[in-house]
């Protein structure tokens, strides 16, 4: 059976597949996206408090994806729960960074006009730092779902959601007559869907981020 013709006899659970990745990783992206910026708000003024918050989320990334999902099997069982705590945490380090470099660039000075004009501090961080520093933050979460794309797909070695099944069965019968195939729609579903996502990330920053900043 050739490629195309196994998507075409597949195309149904291969469509149910695909959403339910996107499904796994948007969410996450989501949960993510709150609590990198939520991190990064808290720590960004405090030199070793941003530090910490950098550090601390990027030694995630050092503990293989693999072995993380296996690690939270035993506390948290198969299925959907491990999925979302990996790729939660793993999505956070990119976020929290750009986060933190983000306000940190905001320009002194129109923090203090906005003080000079009676601003709260939650007023300044979210009518003016939070905005001016919406593009990095936005470069973050374009990194962290690309790679959060690919790390959902292990995430069937603990039963969850997405193409990562598609793969994994492949992987499984190798020598039979179709592994090739499913290796290669998991492969190519998720490598499609990456760039949708960063396609709408593009399109999202275009109607947030005034031209003068983008500029």
């Amino acid at each position: 059976m050739s490629f195309w013709e196994y998507l075409n006899t597949r195309h149904q659970q291969l469509l149910t597949d695909a959403f339910q990745h996107v499904s796994a990783v948007f969410q996450c992206m989501v949960i993510a996206t709150v609590l990198g910026v939520v991190i990064g708000v808290v720590s960004y003024r405090s030199g070793w408090g941003g530090s910490l918050a950098i550090t601390s989320t990027a030694t995630i990334l050092t503990i293989p994806s693999l072995a993380a999902i296996g690690l939270l099997i035993p506390l948290v069982g198969l299925g959907v729960a491990p999925t979302v705590i990996t790729l939660t945490l793993y999505g956070l380090l990119p976020i929290v960074r750009n986060s933190i470099v983000g306000l940190r660039g905001v320009d002194p000075s129109l923090v203090d006009a906005a003080t000079g004009i009676g601003m709260s501090r939650t007023a300044r961080l979210c009518r003016v730092e939070l905005p001016l520093a919406w593009p990095p933050i936005l470069t973050g979460i374009r990194v962290s779902t690309q790679m959060l794309m690919g790390i959902a797909a292990i995430a069937a070695y603990a039963s969850g959601p997405g193409l990562g099944n598609e793969i994994f069965r492949g992987i499984a019968s190798l020598g039979s007559a179709n592994a090739i195939n499913q290796v290669l729609a998991g492969t190519l579903g998720i490598v499609v869907l990456a760039l949708l996502f960063d396609a709408a990330y593009v399109l999202l920053g275009r109607l947030t981020i005034p031209r003068g900043i983008r500029a």
